[in-house]
């Protein structure tokens, strides 16, 4: 081993805002963890969105992140969120190789009462409604929707439901956010987002070892299941639900560390970290081009004094176009 090399339980190996893909061996299981700093730091304070939907739009970053990476082709990988409670969507687009983005929109008046009453888990701010994984490869491509419902249940349980049912694949996921008080480098006070997460997919080579204990089917189902869940997967899943929240935030917990403390026994190893980046995919020109496809009508309702201004949600960059330069056909 070269003498450099890092050792698996390091701290800090990757660090944060890196991906780093994972594999049991032991147990046939692959996966990926992230623990996101400054990056997921950058863009909730950009909105300076309330805690509860900063903490909610952190988790749905980290679970944007951790299935963006997984694509093998150049495209764009999209998690949304619509329902009916206080946080009424959440979007997360991971641009590959490397680009993330985010917003969050919200009634201020729903939420302030939400937040009054103590109803601010994830599923209370979220409420009914749809979650849609979606994959675009571009204008060549048609892209490729799963949706799964919003059901009272966290993001994490129902991206595990999505991949039970939607792919087949036995997964389990693991988000957490966290704000950090401390201070900086002059002894100021200051305050700070980070989110980890990890996801765990059982894939071994013989595909019938995939099979699940049915799920139960509502009123009238009598409760009998045919298969039973692989000891290897009931092993990997139980040793995932292990991890504390904390642990996916903490600082002095790098990801490698983390890995290590849930599979030493079985064996893990990790593969070169993918790092990732806060960068919107926002431009003049992209604007300047949707503007063109305005009506005269569109294009008098929506400018101010011979100007239109148009504000990114994501990135809250507002670009300025002069009434003169759109051209209506």
């Amino acid at each position: 081993m070269a003498e450099n090399a890092a050792s698996l339980g390091q701290f800090d190996f990757a660090g944060d805002d890196h991906v780093v893909p994972f594999q049991v061996e032991g147990l046939d299981v692959r996966g990926r963890a992230v623990q996101l700093g400054p990056l997921l730091d950058t863009i909730l304070a950009r909105h300076d969105y309330p805690t509860p939907v900063a903490r909610l739009l952190a988790e749905a970053i980290v679970l944007t992140v951790l299935l963006g990476t997984s694509l093998k082709f150049e495209g764009k990988f999209t998690v949304q969120t619509k329902g009916d409670g206080p946080v009424d969507l959440l979007v997360a687009d991971f641009s590959t190789p490397e680009n993330v983005r985010a917003y969050a929109r919200f009634n201020e008046e729903a939420l302030a009462k939400a937040v009054k009453e103590g109803r601010t888990e994830p599923e209370q701010l979220l409420g009914k409604g749809v979650l849609a994984f979606t994959i675009d490869q571009g204008r060549f491509s048609q892209p490729y929707q799963g949706i799964v419902a919003l059901d009272g249940a966290s993001l994490e349980e129902i991206a595990g439901t999505y991949f039970r049912q939607s792919e087949q694949i036995p997964t389990r996921v693991r988000l957490g956010a966290a704000e950090l008080f401390d201070r900086d480098e002059n002894g100021k006070p200051r305050h700070r987002w980070r989110a980890g997460g990890l996801i765990a997919q059982f894939l071994p080579e013989a595909p019938e070892r995939m099979r699940q204990p049915d799920l139960h089917g509502g009123d009238g189902d009598s409760g009998a299941r045919d298969h039973a869940e692989d000891d290897a997967w009931a092993e990997a899943r139980s040793l995932v639900e292990t991890i504390d929240a904390d642990e996916l935030t903490d600082p002095l917990v790098g990801t490698e560390r983390l890995l290590y403390r849930l599979f030493h026994e079985r064996g893990v190893r990790v593969y070169e970290p993918k790092a990732v980046y806060d960068r919107c995919s926002c431009s003049r020109d992209k604007l300047k081009g949707v503007l063109k496809g305005f009506t005269a009508e569109e294009i008098e309702a929506s400018q101010e004094n011979g100007e239109i201004a148009v504000t990114c949600e994501f990135c809250s960059t507002t670009y300025r176009f002069e009434v003169s330069e759109i051209e209506v056909a």
